[in-house]
């Protein structure tokens, strides 16, 4: 069973999910996901057109954003652009929830003029420590 850590009402992070896990998210009101993590990372991990079949089947929409160590201006200004452009709740994951988080959080800040403090206190809250990475 996947681990959903609500971060605010727009986005929640996991660590990987299955292709399974993409229906519970639908039934928990979750309409878009982003998927963080690059295909082929680790043996046995679902590739990008796997989560992408299992999530439209679930009735969510789907955006693959791949990020490799820390995240590019880019990829944040991208998480930003479809966090900005998703109808209901975002379900983002990686391997840890970690490189969503600080994604999601970096556009935020960079794009969306989102308040460091709150973006910091919020991460914590899902259990994720974003003081070093954000800017000040």
């Amino acid at each position: 069973m996947s681990q959903f850590r609500r971060v605010n009402d727009q986005i929640s992070v996991s660590p990987q999910i299955a292709p399974s896990d993409l229906a519970d998210a639908a039934a928990q009101g979750f309409k878009h996901v982003i998927n963080n993590r690059p295909d082929g990372e680790e043996p046995g991990q679902p590739t990008s057109a796997e989560m992408e079949a299992a999530a439209l089947a679930a009735g969510l929409s789907y955006v693959h954003i791949p990020v490799r160590g820390g995240p590019t201006r880019e990829q944040a200004e991208a998480m930003h652009q479809q966090m900005a452009a998703a109808e209901g709740p975002t379900l983002a994951f990686c391997r840890s929830g970690t490189r969503s988080i600080v994604t999601y959080s970096l556009g935020a800040q960079a794009f969306g003029g989102a308040d460091r403090q709150e973006l910091v206190e919020a991460g914590a809250d899902a259990g994720y420590d974003l003081g070093s990475v954000l800017p000040r």
